[in-house]
Order: structure tokens, then sequence, then C-alpha cells
């Protein structure tokens, strides 16, 4: 059974038409290199990218988490307070102003 494809063009052989051609195929090859170049450069910085989004989430994740506990503690604080029903043995050890400049500093 015969192949089926491209049929395969062969160049001419005169000088002028051979001279035309190799132009033409000295064009297309250095289209063809700087098209593989951009596509490399377009892949690398979509990697770059990709790299600093996810350090970025990892920093935003741990903000949410530090926020989600100091929620967490201002919220039983505050119940406490609210019902003066506060346990001083809860609270041993715990230093409001540090928290809170903690806080600050992030």
């Amino acid at each position: 059974m015969p192949r089926r494809g491209r049929v395969k063009k062969e160049g001419p052989e005169s000088g002028e038409d051979s001279d035309d051609y190799r132009k033409r195929r000295d064009r297309n090859n250095l289209a063809v290199k700087r098209s593989r170049v951009k596509s490399k450069q377009k892949t690398q910085e979509t990697v770059n990218r990709v790299t600093e989004l996810r350090n970025e989430n990892s920093v935003l994740e741990e903000k949410v988490k530090t926020l989600t506990k100091e929620l967490s503690f201002l919220k039983e604080l505050f119940l406490a307070h609210a019902s003066n029903n506060v346990d001083p043995r809860k609270f041993d050890g715990l230093d409001l102003q540090k928290l809170l400049q903690d806080n600050e500093t992030k």
C-alpha cells in the first residue's frame, strides 16, 4: 500500500531558482529558530510566575492560620469577659500585649 502524506517537493536545480529557494529556506529556518526561542522564553516565564505565586500562596496561608488563631483567642476572651465568667487560669502565661505586638509586625 503506498504511503499517504505530503508530496515531497524537490528544489529547482537551475542557478537563479536555486538561489531563491535557498534564501526562502534560510529565512524560514531563522523564523523557526526565533519562534522556538520565543516559545521557550514564554514557558520559562510561566514557570517562574507559577513559582512566585506558590510562594506567595504559602505566605498567605500562614497568615490566614495566624489570623484564625488570633480571632479564636479574641472571641474566647470577649465571650469570657462578656459573661463575667472569666477563668483566670485559662489565660495564665498569655501576654496579650506580646500577641498584639507580634500581629502588628506581620
